[in-house]
């Protein structure tokens, strides 16, 4: 299947890479609190490996709602929060970086000038001080703010630790890892620079007071992460890195990892119950996997 191309407005925000450079503290901090997961992950991940079974609503939208969306559909910056899928054809575009379903691994990088458009302070609670990181595209943000409030309305409460790190950020991120950690290591828990999903404003890391606020597998097993996982997808977001899965995601299983493609891509990947690479190889788009 050939890939639909979406043609959006150029430019660069040069002035957001220096919005939030993440300060060297920041990123000690976020390094030392995945230390101990480094260990105990690798060892869930090592026995998940040998065992793979991992275990749409949305879709009546009203005609004015869909004659808003054809209407601003005229390529300007606010016009790309709306690009998603085409239904009848299936076809999604994975190569360019402004579309929700931009696919970031180890095998598709994303350019090292990308700033995203339109990124926006969340409105959550935080954990980590740093303006950067406290960032979102604004679709995805306006996202997660509607799930955190239906989780508060259930008694879930959740914070945002990271959400977008720019290409230079990742760069010290990952040096800080590999460090800390070796290479090799730092490979299964860190993205290189331009292959972190964090890079597209699409993605929010979430935790609980459950788990101390921290990045912990740990997460999943709370009642926090467990309404994450039944309920993420309702709000156009999916657990990205699910377990057992890390020979095709790349990455360990990271409960708290949650990426944005909105509601009916979100949807879809969900009631396959594939990772996101698998999901996109069952639907004829050519891909390969790490």
């Amino acid at each position: 299947m050939s890939r639909k191309k979406w043609i959006m407005k150029s430019g660069i925000i040069a002035s957001i890479l220096l919005l939030g450079a993440c300060t060297e503290s920041d990123l000690e901090h976020e390094d030392e609190t995945t230390q101990t997961e480094l260990k105990q992950t690798e060892k869930k991940d090592t026995n998940q490996n040998t065992s793979t079974n991992e275990n749409s609503d949305e879709k009546n939208k009203s005609t004015s709602e869909d004659n808003e969306e054809a209407n601003n559909s005229n390529g300007t910056a606010e016009d790309e929060e709306t690009h998603e899928i085409d239904q009848e054809s299936l076809e999604v575009d994975v190569e360019n970086p402004s579309s929700l379903a931009v696919l970031a691994n180890k095998k598709y990088s994303l350019p090292e000038d990308y700033t995203p458009e339109n990124l926006k302070t969340v409105d959550v609670p935080t954990v980590l001080p740093n303006p950067e990181i406290k960032q979102m595209r604004k679709v995805a943000a306006e996202a997660l703010k509607n799930m955190f409030d239906a989780a508060e309305k259930e008694d879930i409460i959740l914070y945002a630790r990271s959400g977008y790190r720019s290409y230079d950020t990742q760069v010290q991120l990952f040096k800080n890892y590999a460090a800390n950690h070796g290479e090799e290591a730092a490979n299964k828990y860190s993205a290189r620079p331009g292959e972190s999903e964090h890079q597209t404003g699409l993605v929010m890391d979430v935790t609980s007071e459950s788990v101390n606020l921290q990045i912990t597998s740990d997460f999943g097993e709370t009642k926090e992460g467990k309404w994450v996982k039944e309920n993420a997808h309702n709000y156009g977001f999916i657990i990205r890195y699910p377990e057992g899965k890390s020979d095709i995601t790349g990455y360990v299983y990271e409960p708290w990892h949650l990426r944005f493609l909105g509601k009916e891509l979100a949807n879809q990947v969900f009631d396959s119950d594939l990772t996101y690479e698998e999901y996109l190889i069952e639907k004829g788009v050519d891909i390969e996997i790490q």
